[in-house]
This record gives C-alpha cells, sequence and structure tokens, in this order.
C-alpha cells in the first residue's frame, strides 16, 4: 500500500478539508485529490462524501482509519529500528514480577535519561531469534539448560545474576515460623507450583532440584496467575511454593504469608544477559556496564545451580 496516500488519507480525516489536510502536508490540493482517489482505486470503496462543510468519512471510510493509523505507525517502527541511537533500547524479561524486570528497574533508575521498551517472550528460542533479526536488543534468560542447542556464534552471554530461591508459605504450614529452612528438610513436602511448563527453562532447573534434594514439586492444575497461587498457599497448610528472592509479590494482609530463606545450600536459579555480537546501540554498552558494576558474582559458597548452569 502507498503510504503517502494512507499519511494523506489520515490528515484528510483528521482535518476534515482536503486544503487544511494539502497545508498540513505541503503539498497542493490537487496532490491531495489524486491520492485518495488512487486510494479509493485500490481499496475499491470510496472514503470520503463531500459536503459543503468539508469532507466526511464514509462508513468505509471510519473502518479503513484506524488501519490506516496503523500502518503509520509500524512504518514510523521500522524506520526507527534502522536507527539505533533514537529508538528505545529494547529488552526481554521473563515476567514482570521476575528478576529481570527488577534489574531493568534498577537500571531505569539509574539511567533515566535512556528510553527503554520492556518485552516480555516466552521461550528462549523466540528471544534469540527476535536478538539475530534486531527486533530485540537483549534478553535475561537461562541460557545453558540441558536439551537447548547451543547458542549461535554471534550472540554472546554473560551470567549476571544467582537469585536464591525462598520457600513461600500460608500462616498454618508446619515451617511458617522458621527463620530459615535447610534444602533437605523440604523432602517430603508438598511444593506446588503450577507454572512450570514442560520443555521451559525453568523446567529444566527444576527437575535437577527434585533429583538432587529429593524433593516433591507439583505441577498439576491450571496456572491462574499468581493471585490464585497467592490464595491457595495461604489457605493450604500442606502447601508451599518456590519464590525468587528478586520477585515483587503482593498480597492481602490476612493472608498472612511468609517468604522463608532456603540454606544448606541455597538453591539459586542463574541469570544470563544475550545480545547480539554487532548490535551497535550505545545503550546496551551502558547496560552491560551497569549489571557488571551492581550485580553480584556467581557460584558463591553455600549455593547451588544445576551443573549445566556452574559447569561443574
Amino acid at each position: 500500500m502507498d503510504l503517502d496516500a494512507a499519511r494523506t488519507f489520515v490528515a484528510v480525516a483528521d482535518a476534515g478539508q482536503f486544503q487544511e489536510a494539502a497545508a498540513e502536508l505541503a503539498i497542493t490540493q490537487q496532490a491531495v485529490s489524486k491520492r485518495i482517489a488512487a486510494l479509493e482505486r485500490d481499496l475499491g470503496v470510496r472514503l470520503f462524501t463531500r459536503t459543503p462543510r468539508g469532507a466526511e468519512l464514509t462508513i468505509d471510510g471510519q473502518a479503513f482509519l484506524p488501519h490506516a493509523r496503523e500502518l503509520l505507525r509500524v512504518a514510523e517502527r521500522a524506520v526507527a529500528s534502522v536507527h539505533t541511537g533514537r529508538r528505545p533500547l529494547r529488552v526481554d524479561v521473563i515476567g514482570s514480577r521476575g528478576a529481570g524486570s527488577s534489574l531493568m528497574r534498577g537500571f531505569h533508575h539509574a539511567h533515566p535519561e535512556i528510553d527503554l521498551d520492556v518485552l516480555m517472550l516466552f521461550d528462549i528460542e523466540t528471544a534469540v531469534a527476535g536478538i539475530r533479526s534486531g527486533a530485540l536488543d537483549a534478553s535475561f534468560r537461562a541460557v545453558t539448560a540441558p536439551g537447548r542447542p547451543p547458542l549461535p556464534e554471534d550472540i554472546e552471554s554473560v551470567r549476571v545474576l544467582d537469585e536464591p530461591l525462598q520457600l513461600l508459605t500460608g500462616p498454618a504450614h508446619a515451617l511458617a515460623r522458621a527463620r530459615s529452612v535447610p534444602l533437605a528438610r523440604l523432602a517430603g513436602h508438598r511444593i506446588w507450583m503450577p507454572g512450570i511448563v514442560p520443555g521451559s527453562e525453568w523446567a529444566a532447573y527444576y527437575d535437577d532440584l527434585v533429583a538432587e534434594f529429593d524433593l516433591t514439586i507439583e505441577a498439576t492444575g491450571p496456572n491462574f496467575g499468581s493471585d490464585v497461587l497467592l490464595d491457595t498457599i495461604a489457605d493450604t497448610p500442606a502447601l508451599a511454593t518456590f519464590m525468587g528472592g528478586h520477585t515483587r509479590l503482593v498480597w492481602p494482609a490476612d493472608h498472612g504469608l511468609r517468604r522463608i530463606p532456603v540454606t544448606d545450600p541455597m538453591p539459586v536459579y542463574p541469570h544470563s544477559l544475550i545480545w547480539h555480537r554487532d548490535n551497535p546501540h550505545p545503550a546496551l554498552t551502558t547496560l552491560r556496564a551497569h549489571l557488571a558494576a551492581t550485580t553480584t558474582g556467581h557460584d558463591a559458597p553455600g549455593t547451588w545451580a544445576p551443573n549445566w548452569a556452574t559447569g561443574r
């Protein structure tokens, strides 16, 4: 579709006058009329009705207007995608309440002058494809999970955060009053995590945790989101769940939920930042420097992560 014609159509629709649209676009009124006529021929419908007051949208014109606006927005984004110094830094995180999102909030507070687009993609394959195509600048992932193909040679990664797991219980749970819980003590307790998706990077992590420490993690039932999970944990003394230490959650005061550190060893989830080696966006360098300066090291004594994360 001719974008100039679409732009002219939107200008006439907004102005209600061919003459005013021509002045706005800095072209002649005759050129406006020709563009609208050509667009109507292409679409096979009339878009405007001429009246003494100017130009009024037909029913077809009204239907086409939001799509024309979206065409122009897509065109603007397409142009911006190749002007990396002028477009936002686009970073993918798995969820809005998780560690990746928390790290990006910290980066935004430290560098409010940098425009950000934070996206949430489901799997690492989609994230890597986005990074290679230029749709994304970076993503937070557990990149070395088993069963995953190695990252392409043009994709770089660095481990930026080991996020400690905490046990979340209701007030009547047997461990609710504990200041901390040794990992081995969780054997025999029911840990409910309906958000574990088979084949996902976090499923690989919890599979190894279960196998090494003889835990019972139940992923049964539909995942209705964190609010339902919190309600169920609060009301069911036999159930607990794991929660990342950087995960931000809010619940009603009468839930009485407890976040309890897990120790001896402390299980940690390995977050890495991945990006394209040739990405020229200047804010990407700033993000990497910020993470290097503000995140802690990994493989600390007394912690546990799967062998595929530690390289051991």
